[in-house]
């Protein structure tokens, strides 16, 4: 942002705020900062493709050591050779991939009162990116800058430099954002991830703003008087537009804390989309006015809102129009969680680990909240009228994909919906709801010999498909799983009703018995008369389960690599983790997070 100094030689490179290697005094700089603003701006872009790229070939590699394992292990029940660990990479896994910043605590919230938090820490990997990433901003923001010269000429340079680079960086800033990022499946990269990063893109980009906005500010006021400068920058259109957009970015920092995020969640996904719209729109007018070059950046961030909104769209659309639409019962369950099964209009080719946006307009007006799918079924509905189905697009038409859903009910969309279907005679409720998806299902584990999958409450809806889809494999030689192992954390016996359909479907199933184990925890049993085992397979136990003597014992008789999963609670999260790191020497381990912040 700057203004037009009467009188100035070089008033429109003043004006512009671009920079084409005028100082503020109009004499030419032996350095063309016009050049070199657009060149560290392209260089922020190569590093972040760079690292996209490093990230590319570890995802292809992954791959491809998970399908030679998988075939390999097929017949192989012992796999003896994939259950020994490497030294150097066990120690990758331990003190960087799968570390916290400190000693344990990662996912687990630092509470302020049971309705408020500040946010969770990031991992070290993600604080090593972060650190160098806002590092090379900052080196770029100051790079080639003389600070010896006059107070105009260096806040004029700082001012287009810092506009150069926090255009720039809403092109990452705007892609990580979106729910159709096709970098997560590219790189195998997780949406929570994402949004981790989506975060600290955003607080760069308003430093940067703040940074070009206040160096006008200074190089102004050192002529005219600050009165002048504020007058200035309200009252000319050029500067104004500026302004504001730096304004919304601010309060889009602020209104996305943590602290406000999480006690008012519907309220601020509303305001944060304002928020941005005007942000861009501000920015759009501000460089569109003196057509300056970052234009054709703003360009490529509003291609990429667009195409992530018309991808929601267009999901919503073929998911859940046509073939008389979608079907939805909501039942109360007990422990204040309710089970939502939407029998869909289309086919859905359900993978575990996939989860969906449910849409509810009854209960909550344009929201969107996203949960994972804990079971799917397939069933053909034909028409009798119509006869038997002719030919494979009848049959497609006529099969029926449904979906469900274990909601626990807290606060705000969710406790809604669990007082209504509660508030029914019969506990249900028959509504109507939009399912935008599938999301995610990146993390498969057919090429895992022993797999162990914690959960804690409604975390086992991440846990039930995978114990289904490995059980199945088991059973088809398609897998390379010869142990399977839930553990399941639960409060009291009665959320054991949370499930009961679907794993009395599993406990059903041709040779579970000679793969699946499953041990169930419950942390506040109301007598021992509650605690019983009904066999060897499936046992109860009172209190909270000592993990790592838990992975120590599977571990003892470890079949092929193992695979540990976790969802559920903060602190369980962070206790897995630090079991898994702890044990890295004692066998090929991989460790799997499914966590969702907001």
């Amino acid at each position: 942002m700057s203004a037009l100094v009467p009188g100035n030689a070089t008033a429109g490179a003043q004006a512009g705020g671009g920079g084409h290697g005028a100082t503020a005094g109009g004499a030419t700089s032996s350095v063309d900062h016009g050049v070199v603003n657009k060149m560290l701006s392209h260089y922020l872009l190569i590093v972040l493709g760079a690292v996209s790229g490093a990230l590319l070939i570890w995802r292809v590699t992954t791959v491809l050591v998970r399908y030679v394992r998988t075939v390999t292990c097929l017949h192989n029940d012992q796999q003896r050779y994939f259950a020994r660990p490497s030294h150097n990479y066990s120690w990758f896994q331990k003190n960087i991939l799968y570390a916290p910043i400190f000693s344990k605590r990662h996912n687990r919230e630092f509470q302020i009162s049971s309705a408020l938090n500040v946010g969770t820490l990031p991992s070290r990997l993600q604080l090593l990116f972060l650190l160098a990433y806002l590092g090379t901003n900052v080196a770029f923001c100051v790079m080639t800058i003389d600070f010896s010269g006059p107070l105009g000429q260096v806040a004029a340079l700082i001012r287009n430099r810092t506009g150069y680079l926090a255009v720039v960086n809403m092109i990452p800033l705007f892609l990580m954002a979106g729910r159709n990022n096709p970098l997560i499946n590219l790189l195998g990269i997780s949406f929570d991830t994402f949004n981790l990063l989506h975060r600290w893109f955003g607080r760069i980009v308003m430093l940067e703003s703040v940074a070009h906005t206040v160096a006008w500010l200074v190089g102004n006021a050192s002529k005219n008087g600050w009165s002048a400068a504020f007058n200035t920058a309200i009252t000319v259109k050029f500067l104004m537009w500026g302004f504001i957009s730096t304004c919304a970015m601010i309060a889009l920092c602020i209104q996305a804390s943590s602290v406000f995020r999480h006690a008012y969640y519907e309220t601020f996904k509303i305001a944060h989309i304002a928020l941005a719209i005007l942000a861009v729109l501000g920015l759009w007018y501000h460089l569109d006015i003196k057509k300056l070059p970052q234009l054709k950046y703003l360009y490529a961030v509003c291609a990429l809102w667009i195409f992530d909104r018309a991808a929601r769209f267009l999901r919503v659309g073929y998911r859940n129009i046509g073939a008389g639409g979608t079907k939805t019962l909501v039942e109360a369950l007990p422990g204040g969680a309710c089970r939502v099964t939407v029998t869909m209009a289309r086919p859905w080719d359900f993978k575990p680990g996939q989860h969906a946006y449910l849409y509810m307009p009854s209960i909550g007006f344009w929201q969107s909240h996203p949960f994972t799918v804990a079971w799917s079924d397939e069933a053909e509905q034909f028409d009798g009228e119509k006869g038997l189905p002719m030919d494979r697009h009848d049959v497609l038409y006529q099969k029926k994909t449904s979906v469900s859903f274990i909601i626990r009910g807290r606060t705000g969309f969710t406790g809604a919906l669990y007082s209504r279907a509660a508030a029914n005679p019969d506990g249900k409720l028959v509504t109507r709801c939009l399912v935008e998806g599938p999301y995610r299902g990146s993390h498969q584990l057919h090429s895992y010999g022993t797999v162990m999958l914690f959960a804690g409450g409604v975390g086992v809806t991440q846990a039930v498909p995978h114990v289904r889809d490995l059980v199945a494999g088991y059973s088809n030689g398609t897998v390379a799983a010869r142990k399977v192992i839930m553990v399941w954390v639960i409060q009291t016996p009665e959320h054991l009703e949370w499930i009961r359909p679907w794993m009395t479907e599993i406990l059903a199933m041709e040779k579970r018995r000679e793969v699946l184990k499953i041990m169930l925890f419950v942390s506040r049993p109301r007598s021992t008369k509650e605690i019983h085992s009904p066999s060897s397979t499936v046992q109860m136990f009172p209190g909270r389960p000592n993990i790592d003597t838990l992975l120590g014992m599977e571990m003892e008789n470890q079949i092929g690599t193992m695979a540990v999963t976790v969802c559920g609670p903060g602190a369980l999260s962070d206790e897995v983790r630090r079991a898994v790191r702890n044990k890295q020497y004692n066998g090929a381990v991989d460790f799997v997070e499914e966590a969702f912040s907001w």
